[in-house]
Protein backbone atom coordinates (compact mmCIF):
# COMPACT_ATOMS: atom_id res chain seq x y z
CA UNK A 1 0.00 0.00 0.00
CA UNK A 2 1.17 3.36 -1.07
CA UNK A 3 1.88 6.32 1.89
CA UNK A 4 -1.06 7.88 0.11
CA UNK A 5 -3.17 4.90 0.41
CA UNK A 6 -2.38 4.48 4.20
CA UNK A 7 -3.25 8.04 4.79
CA UNK A 8 -6.57 7.63 2.94
CA UNK A 9 -7.31 4.74 5.22
CA UNK A 10 -6.25 5.84 8.65
CA UNK A 11 -8.40 8.11 11.29
CA UNK A 12 -6.49 11.17 13.37
CA UNK A 13 -6.89 12.59 16.56
CA UNK A 14 -6.51 14.23 20.01
CA UNK A 15 -7.10 12.73 23.55
CA UNK A 16 -6.81 14.66 26.71
CA UNK A 17 -7.67 13.78 30.48
CA UNK A 18 -9.00 16.22 32.73
CA UNK A 19 -8.15 15.92 36.42
CA UNK A 20 -10.17 18.08 39.07
CA UNK A 21 -10.97 18.19 42.80
CA UNK A 22 -13.72 19.06 43.96
CA UNK A 23 -14.64 21.76 46.21
CA UNK A 24 -17.93 21.00 46.96
CA UNK A 25 -19.90 17.81 46.34
CA UNK A 26 -20.61 17.03 43.03
CA UNK A 27 -23.25 15.00 41.89
CA UNK A 28 -23.53 12.92 38.11
CA UNK A 29 -27.18 11.83 38.14
CA UNK A 30 -27.21 7.77 36.49
CA UNK A 31 -26.50 7.86 32.77
CA UNK A 32 -26.29 11.38 32.49
CA UNK A 33 -22.46 12.16 33.38
CA UNK A 34 -21.46 12.72 29.72
CA UNK A 35 -24.43 15.32 29.44
CA UNK A 36 -23.85 17.20 32.57
CA UNK A 37 -20.00 17.57 31.24
CA UNK A 38 -20.97 18.38 27.70
CA UNK A 39 -23.58 21.01 28.98
CA UNK A 40 -21.19 23.01 31.66
CA UNK A 41 -18.59 22.65 28.85
CA UNK A 42 -20.92 24.55 26.46
CA UNK A 43 -22.51 27.43 29.02
CA UNK A 44 -18.68 28.20 30.21
CA UNK A 45 -17.24 28.65 26.49
CA UNK A 46 -19.80 30.44 25.40
CA UNK A 47 -19.66 33.05 27.99
CA UNK A 48 -15.81 32.77 27.21
CA UNK A 49 -16.11 33.78 24.09
CA UNK A 50 -19.10 34.74 22.35
CA UNK A 51 -20.03 38.27 21.54
CA UNK A 52 -22.71 40.19 24.59
CA UNK A 53 -25.10 40.92 21.79
CA UNK A 54 -25.33 36.95 20.03
CA UNK A 55 -28.38 35.34 21.15
CA UNK A 56 -28.06 31.96 18.86
CA UNK A 57 -24.97 31.28 17.47
CA UNK A 58 -26.74 29.52 14.20
CA UNK A 59 -27.96 32.94 13.30
CA UNK A 60 -24.86 35.14 14.39
CA UNK A 61 -23.30 37.54 11.94
CA UNK A 62 -20.03 36.52 13.82
CA UNK A 63 -20.37 32.78 13.07
CA UNK A 64 -17.84 32.34 10.34
CA UNK A 65 -15.10 33.17 13.04
CA UNK A 66 -16.43 32.19 16.23
CA UNK A 67 -14.64 29.32 18.10
CA UNK A 68 -18.07 28.69 19.73
CA UNK A 69 -20.19 28.26 16.76
CA UNK A 70 -17.20 25.78 15.08
CA UNK A 71 -16.97 23.92 18.13
CA UNK A 72 -20.09 23.55 20.04
CA UNK A 73 -23.00 24.65 17.34
CA UNK A 74 -21.14 23.24 13.79
CA UNK A 75 -23.55 23.79 11.02
CA UNK A 76 -22.06 23.69 6.69
CA UNK A 77 -21.29 27.40 5.86
CA UNK A 78 -22.31 28.03 1.96
CA UNK A 79 -20.80 24.37 0.25
CA UNK A 80 -18.71 23.34 3.05
CA UNK A 81 -18.82 19.46 3.90
CA UNK A 82 -20.52 16.85 2.87
CA UNK A 83 -23.64 17.48 0.20
CA UNK A 84 -27.22 17.40 2.14
CA UNK A 85 -25.49 17.69 5.60
CA UNK A 86 -26.40 20.90 7.40
CA UNK A 87 -26.11 20.05 11.23
CA UNK A 88 -22.29 19.04 11.55
CA UNK A 89 -21.66 16.40 14.05
CA UNK A 90 -19.70 18.23 16.94
CA UNK A 91 -15.62 18.04 16.64
CA UNK A 92 -15.26 16.42 20.10
CA UNK A 93 -16.42 14.18 22.53
CA UNK A 94 -16.24 13.39 26.37
CA UNK A 95 -15.79 9.81 28.04
CA UNK A 96 -17.39 9.93 31.52
CA UNK A 97 -19.62 7.28 31.83
CA UNK A 98 -17.54 6.22 34.55
CA UNK A 99 -18.70 9.05 36.72
CA UNK A 100 -22.48 7.86 36.17
CA UNK A 101 -24.28 7.72 39.33
CA UNK A 102 -21.26 9.35 41.47
CA UNK A 103 -20.97 11.72 44.39
CA UNK A 104 -17.53 13.15 44.73
CA UNK A 105 -17.07 14.70 47.88
CA UNK A 106 -15.00 17.85 48.43
CA UNK A 107 -11.30 17.19 48.32
CA UNK A 108 -11.98 14.40 46.36
CA UNK A 109 -9.93 13.77 42.88
CA UNK A 110 -12.27 12.80 39.53
CA UNK A 111 -10.82 12.55 36.07
CA UNK A 112 -12.79 12.51 32.42
CA UNK A 113 -11.32 12.98 28.90
CA UNK A 114 -11.65 14.41 25.96
CA UNK A 115 -11.39 13.03 22.40
CA UNK A 116 -11.14 15.92 19.57
CA UNK A 117 -11.56 15.98 15.77
CA UNK A 118 -10.91 18.72 14.73
CA UNK A 119 -6.88 18.85 13.74
CA UNK A 120 -7.00 21.68 11.50
CA UNK A 121 -7.76 23.80 14.42
CA UNK A 122 -7.11 22.07 17.50
CA UNK A 123 -9.13 23.20 20.04
CA UNK A 124 -7.96 22.06 23.88
CA UNK A 125 -6.92 25.71 25.25
CA UNK A 126 -10.78 26.61 24.67
CA UNK A 127 -11.71 23.39 26.27
CA UNK A 128 -9.21 24.11 29.17
CA UNK A 129 -10.08 28.19 29.79
CA UNK A 130 -14.18 26.45 30.48
CA UNK A 131 -13.22 24.02 32.80
CA UNK A 132 -10.98 26.12 34.86
CA UNK A 133 -14.21 28.23 35.28
CA UNK A 134 -15.47 25.16 36.90
CA UNK A 135 -14.37 26.88 40.25
CA UNK A 136 -16.99 29.86 40.26
CA UNK A 137 -19.67 28.29 37.79
CA UNK A 138 -20.00 24.51 39.29
CA UNK A 139 -21.13 21.36 37.49
CA UNK A 140 -24.15 18.84 37.68
CA UNK A 141 -27.75 19.48 39.15
CA UNK A 142 -26.10 20.59 42.34
CA UNK A 143 -23.78 23.14 40.76
CA UNK A 144 -20.83 21.39 42.90
CA UNK A 145 -17.12 23.66 42.43
CA UNK A 146 -14.16 22.40 41.50
CA UNK A 147 -10.55 22.92 40.56
CA UNK A 148 -9.05 21.78 37.37
CA UNK A 149 -5.59 20.35 38.40
CA UNK A 150 -4.31 18.79 35.39
CA UNK A 151 -4.21 18.22 31.54
CA UNK A 152 -2.70 15.21 29.92
CA UNK A 153 -2.44 14.07 26.51
CA UNK A 154 -3.17 10.48 25.67
CA UNK A 155 -1.34 8.28 23.93
CA UNK A 156 -2.96 5.18 21.25
CA UNK A 157 -3.61 2.97 24.22
CA UNK A 158 -5.91 5.84 26.21
CA UNK A 159 -2.24 6.43 29.07
CA UNK A 160 -1.13 10.17 29.66
CA UNK A 161 2.52 10.96 27.34
CA UNK A 162 2.57 14.35 28.51
CA UNK A 163 1.28 17.05 30.60
CA UNK A 164 -0.45 20.13 28.88
CA UNK A 165 -1.74 22.13 31.63
CA UNK A 166 -0.41 22.12 35.63
CA UNK A 167 -3.59 23.83 37.15
CA UNK A 168 -1.73 27.29 36.10
CA UNK A 169 0.17 27.19 33.08
CA UNK A 170 0.36 26.09 29.50
CA UNK A 171 3.74 23.81 29.84
CA UNK A 172 3.25 23.18 26.35
CA UNK A 173 4.23 25.40 22.90
CA UNK A 174 3.05 22.40 20.43
CA UNK A 175 1.28 19.05 21.15
CA UNK A 176 2.31 15.73 20.60
CA UNK A 177 1.93 13.88 17.33
CA UNK A 178 -2.17 12.86 16.86
CA UNK A 179 -3.20 9.50 17.57
CA UNK A 180 -3.56 7.90 14.08
CA UNK A 181 -5.78 5.03 14.17
CA UNK A 182 -4.95 2.69 10.89
CA UNK A 183 -8.38 1.37 9.02
CA UNK A 184 -6.60 -0.81 6.88
CA UNK A 185 -5.14 -3.38 8.69
CA UNK A 186 -6.47 -6.82 9.09
CA UNK A 187 -6.41 -8.81 11.84
CA UNK A 188 -6.42 -12.33 10.79
CA UNK A 189 -7.63 -14.77 14.02
CA UNK A 190 -11.29 -12.58 13.96
CA UNK A 191 -13.44 -14.52 13.10
CA UNK A 192 -15.57 -13.63 16.21
CA UNK A 193 -16.01 -10.83 18.46
CA UNK A 194 -17.79 -9.55 21.03
CA UNK A 195 -18.89 -5.89 21.58
CA UNK A 196 -20.01 -4.53 24.58
CA UNK A 197 -22.13 -1.79 24.82
CA UNK A 198 -21.15 0.39 27.39
CA UNK A 199 -23.92 3.51 27.45
CA UNK A 200 -27.06 3.99 25.65
CA UNK A 201 -26.76 3.39 22.36
CA UNK A 202 -29.09 4.22 19.16
CA UNK A 203 -28.46 2.89 15.57
CA UNK A 204 -30.46 4.16 12.67
CA UNK A 205 -31.13 1.83 9.74
CA UNK A 206 -32.22 4.02 6.80
CA UNK A 207 -34.97 6.31 8.26
CA UNK A 208 -35.62 4.12 11.55
CA UNK A 209 -34.09 3.24 14.50
CA UNK A 210 -32.46 -0.29 14.26
CA UNK A 211 -33.96 -3.09 16.92
CA UNK A 212 -30.87 -4.92 16.60
CA UNK A 213 -27.45 -4.37 16.39
CA UNK A 214 -26.86 -6.31 12.95
CA UNK A 215 -23.33 -6.05 12.06
CA UNK A 216 -24.09 -4.14 8.94
CA UNK A 217 -25.88 -1.42 10.65
CA UNK A 218 -23.09 -1.30 13.14
CA UNK A 219 -20.27 -1.69 11.03
CA UNK A 220 -22.52 0.82 8.58
CA UNK A 221 -22.65 3.81 11.54
CA UNK A 222 -19.01 3.58 12.47
CA UNK A 223 -17.94 3.72 8.95
CA UNK A 224 -20.38 6.84 7.99
CA UNK A 225 -19.16 8.29 11.39
CA UNK A 226 -15.50 8.30 10.55
CA UNK A 227 -16.01 9.37 7.26
CA UNK A 228 -18.01 12.06 8.46
CA UNK A 229 -15.67 13.16 11.06
CA UNK A 230 -12.17 13.37 8.59
CA UNK A 231 -14.16 14.67 6.03
CA UNK A 232 -15.03 17.74 7.63
CA UNK A 233 -12.54 18.23 10.46
CA UNK A 234 -9.31 16.16 9.28
CA UNK A 235 -8.03 14.86 6.17
CA UNK A 236 -11.00 14.22 3.78
CA UNK A 237 -13.25 11.41 3.32
CA UNK A 238 -12.44 8.29 3.89
CA UNK A 239 -10.93 6.37 0.81
CA UNK A 240 -13.05 3.01 0.55
CA UNK A 241 -15.50 1.12 -1.74
CA UNK A 242 -18.43 1.71 0.87
CA UNK A 243 -20.76 -0.22 -1.26
CA UNK A 244 -18.65 -3.58 -1.28
CA UNK A 245 -17.59 -2.79 2.29
CA UNK A 246 -21.25 -3.16 3.50
CA UNK A 247 -21.93 -5.95 1.20
CA UNK A 248 -19.21 -8.01 3.12
CA UNK A 249 -20.37 -6.46 6.56
CA UNK A 250 -24.00 -8.16 5.77
CA UNK A 251 -21.86 -11.54 5.58
CA UNK A 252 -21.37 -11.53 9.49
CA UNK A 253 -23.90 -12.74 11.75
CA UNK A 254 -25.01 -11.58 14.73
CA UNK A 255 -25.09 -15.13 16.96
CA UNK A 256 -25.91 -13.63 20.44
CA UNK A 257 -27.56 -11.01 21.87
CA UNK A 258 -28.00 -9.96 25.57
CA UNK A 259 -29.40 -6.18 25.67
CA UNK A 260 -31.53 -4.14 28.58
CA UNK A 261 -33.03 -0.92 26.86
CA UNK A 262 -32.48 2.53 29.10
CA UNK A 263 -34.96 5.19 29.64
CA UNK A 264 -33.29 8.98 29.96
CA UNK A 265 -33.77 12.11 28.93
CA UNK A 266 -32.03 15.86 29.55
CA UNK A 267 -33.82 19.24 29.14
CA UNK A 268 -31.76 21.84 27.62
CA UNK A 269 -31.11 24.75 29.42
CA UNK A 270 -31.34 26.92 25.86
CA UNK A 271 -34.34 26.12 24.68
CA UNK A 272 -36.10 23.97 28.03
CA UNK A 273 -36.90 20.94 25.46
CA UNK A 274 -36.40 17.26 26.84
CA UNK A 275 -34.62 15.26 24.62
CA UNK A 276 -34.44 11.54 25.09
CA UNK A 277 -30.98 9.49 26.26
CA UNK A 278 -32.10 6.16 26.41
CA UNK A 279 -30.63 3.75 24.09
CA UNK A 280 -29.99 -0.21 24.71
CA UNK A 281 -26.93 -1.31 26.52
CA UNK A 282 -25.66 -4.99 26.74
CA UNK A 283 -23.78 -7.29 24.67
CA UNK A 284 -23.67 -8.89 21.06
CA UNK A 285 -21.77 -11.17 19.64
CA UNK A 286 -20.82 -11.69 16.02
CA UNK A 287 -19.20 -14.61 13.77
CA UNK A 288 -17.95 -14.27 10.16
CA UNK A 289 -14.82 -12.89 8.05
CA UNK A 290 -14.51 -10.60 10.57
CA UNK A 291 -10.41 -9.22 9.92
CA UNK A 292 -10.97 -5.77 8.11
CA UNK A 293 -13.54 -4.74 10.20
CA UNK A 294 -11.63 -5.00 13.32
CA UNK A 295 -9.54 -1.93 13.02
CA UNK A 296 -13.02 0.05 12.64
CA UNK A 297 -14.32 -1.49 16.08
CA UNK A 298 -11.22 0.00 17.70
CA UNK A 299 -11.45 3.41 15.96
CA UNK A 300 -15.24 3.50 17.16
CA UNK A 301 -13.70 2.99 20.94
CA UNK A 302 -12.46 6.55 20.48
CA UNK A 303 -15.76 8.39 18.40
CA UNK A 304 -18.23 6.44 19.59
CA UNK A 305 -21.33 5.26 17.21
CA UNK A 306 -25.04 6.20 16.17
CA UNK A 307 -27.13 9.45 17.54
CA UNK A 308 -25.92 11.74 20.34
CA UNK A 309 -22.75 10.60 20.88
CA UNK A 310 -21.81 13.83 22.19
CA UNK A 311 -24.08 13.35 25.34
CA UNK A 312 -22.14 10.05 26.08
CA UNK A 313 -23.88 7.86 24.27
CA UNK A 314 -22.47 4.85 21.65
CA UNK A 315 -19.73 4.18 23.46
CA UNK A 316 -18.75 0.81 22.81
CA UNK A 317 -16.10 -1.37 23.87
CA UNK A 318 -14.49 -5.03 21.80
CA UNK A 319 -12.63 -7.74 21.91
CA UNK A 320 -11.92 -11.08 19.64
CA UNK A 321 -13.31 -13.65 20.57
CA UNK A 322 -11.24 -17.46 21.26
Amino acid sequence: MSTCDAEGLSFDLLAFRFHFTARESIYFPPGKSGNVVRGAFGTIFRQLVCISKCHDAHTCEQRATCPYARIFEPVALAADGPSGLHDWPRPFVFRAAHLDGQTIEAGRGFHFDVHLFDLKNPAIVYFVLAFAQLATEGIGPRRGRAALQRVEQLDAQGKPASCVYNGSTFLMTELLPPIRLNLGGVDEAASKVKVRFTTPTELKHGQLLATRPEFAVLFGRIRDRLSTLRALYGAGALEIDFKTLGERAALVKLTSLRLEFSEAERRSAKTGERHPLGGFVGEAEYEGDLGEFVPYLRAARWVGVGRQTVWGKGVLEFKVAQ
